[in-house]
């Protein structure tokens, strides 16, 4: 199972345990302050922006997103944007409310049904539920970043550690802005961290889902629940094989999965992959001392 999988030497005493998930505990304070600042710098003094664009869709992550970047910028600078297809879920929309009226951010519902439908059942009427919400998702970031210019403004993006190992979002979609507060944080992290914002728990204690199709859930999709997944993705991307954490105690079959959608979703998160024809590509060799 841990063919093609690079060797570490980690020391025994360092063993994973699959009932010691004490290594992704947060500082939450910490983190929160540092996260804060992140924001202040990427945006006001990097890019020089004085305000962002969120999309508020009544998940967690995205209602952290919106929540730290009013702590930062102020809830006047932030914009929420609900962005509901036909099949968003009701409660979607109550909860993103709530969310911004805890926070003080302004809000605007712009309703994407007619644009993703206008392709799909003119020209691709048998496409499936996974096409339609992928359609939907990328709607969603055409008009996050329509609305960004229009208030020159900045898309923050609200993509957590797990579903960016895992590969579960949408390429070109849900990955697409330029800032991304939450992207080295796990699932459970954003959970805690979430809490100690003050997030409602309505919000934070609810099934984590893309609702991109109707009864969805991410978990159901991914075939294992979220502690189980960062557990076995940080022991993974921090040097051990599949085969030890197989050997530690950990579920093969759970194991499998998370290494083998890790692996198979690596191109996710490059940029596109350039044919490098001179010695100053773009992203593949130049880069600016900041890139290093």
């Amino acid at each position: 199972m841990s063919e093609g999988w690079p060797s570490a030497a980690v020391p025994e005493a360092l063993a994973p345990d699959p009932a010691d998930a004490r290594a992704l505990d947060l500082d939450v304070d910490l983190v929160r302050g540092w996260l804060v600042e992140f924001l202040r710098h990427e945006i006001e003094r990097r890019r020089g922006f004085r305000r962002v664009v969120v999309g508020l869709s009544g998940g967690v992550d995205s209602a952290l997103t919106a929540a730290l970047c009013a702590e930062a910028l102020g809830p006047e600078a932030v914009l929420a944007l609900l962005l509901p297809y036909r099949t968003s879920s009701p409660r979607s929309r109550e909860d993103a409310l709530l969310v911004a009226r805890k926070f003080g951010i302004p809000t605007r519902t712009i309703e994407i049904t007619k644009a993703v439908d206008g392709y799909l059942e003119d020209f691709e009427p048998e496409a499936g539920s996974h096409r339609r919400g992928n359609v939907a998702a990328r709607q969603r970031m055409i008009v996050l970043f329509d609305q960004a210019f229009k208030l020159s403004a900045l898309p923050v993006g609200t993509g957590n550690k797990s579903e960016r190992l895992l590969g579960y979002y949408t390429w070109h979609a849900d990955d697409s802005p330029p800032v991304n507060p939450l992207g080295d944080l796990f699932k459970g992290q954003v959970w805690a961290l979430a809490r100690a914002v003050g997030v409602p728990a309505e919000v934070v204690d609810k099934p984590a889902t893309a609702d991109l199709i109707q009864g969805q859930t991410d978990e159901e999709d991914l075939g294992v629940t979220y502690p189980e997944a960062d557990l076995i993705l940080h022991h993974l991307i921090s040097g051990r094989r599949p085969d030890d954490l197989v050997e530690a105690g950990f579920e093969r079959k759970r194991v499998e999965l998370v290494a083998g959608r890790l692996a198979s979703t690596h191109w996710k998160r490059h940029l596109p992959t350039v044919a490098m024809l001179s010695p100053t590509a773009i992203g593949e060799w130049y880069l600016r001392p900041v890139d290093y």
